[in-house]
């Protein structure tokens, strides 16, 4: 039965909306954790050191922050492997292009393949870059998250690639909650403006939100 759902288009599709929905609120709550680098270096960093103990006693150290990268890993996975198999069906099912465009998609419609794939380089990069140090600039220090990103943001690539990448999240964002509602079956032609002013609300406080730290960084607020 599970191979006949994820088989079918509307399998794939209801996979792409809940995993798409598990990643919304990881990023609402992780957005919300990068403000707090605007309270100062011990604050930010005891915010880092409070991620790794999560559950103890009970939970060993770093296991619950284990548990949630698998889930994500797991989310975007499904969410891409969904994603790139629904396009090519797509192209299958129309191997020739419109003679007319869609002049009523919106910019995020049309750009939703192009920012996943942004997004999903971009994940690469900021792992490599604060997670494991590999391509940092200026020396990444072990257990001193404020003075990584601080070194991130201090750089002109650093600050591009990453404002380049929440542009494209907030659009991924705007179509893909609205899509995601419709497809689970929230939509409704009564609640559709409700849904959609939601979804654009969204969108604007992530991308703001996590622009607002390279700004920070590049304004001296954050040093």
């Amino acid at each position: 039965m599970a191979r006949t759902m994820w088989d079918s288009s509307v399998g794939k599709k209801t996979v792409m909306a809940v995993s798409g929905l598990i990643m919304l609120l990881y990023l609402v709550v992780h957005m919300i954790g990068n403000l707090k680098i605007y309270f100062g270096a011990g604050e930010f960093n005891h915010y880092a050191h409070w991620l790794r103990t999560i559950g103890e006693p009970f939970m060993h150290y770093e296991w619950t922050l284990w548990i949630i990268r698998v889930v994500l890993v797991v989310a975007v996975v499904a969410h891409a492997t969904s994603a790139y198999q629904l396009s090519r069906r797509d192209i299958k099912a129309r191997p020739s292009k419109y003679v007319h465009s869609k002049p009523r998609a919106s910019y995020a419609t049309r750009t939703m393949r192009w920012g996943g794939i942004i997004l999903g380089l971009f994940i690469v990069w900021h792992i490599l870059d604060l997670t494991t140090g590999t391509v940092h600039s200026g020396g990444f220090q072990p257990g001193h998250p404020y003075q990584n990103v601080v070194d991130t943001f201090s750089t002109w690539y650093g600050n591009v690639i990453y404002i380049v990448a929440m542009l494209a999240l907030g659009l991924h964002v705007r179509h893909g909650f609205w899509s995601a509602a419709q497809t689970l079956g929230v939509g409704s032609r009564a609640r559709d403006r409700a849904l959609k002013t939601v979804a654009n609300v969204l969108a604007l406080l992530l991308t703001a939100g996590f622009i607002a730290v390279p700004v920070g960084v590049m304004t001296g607020v954050v040093s």
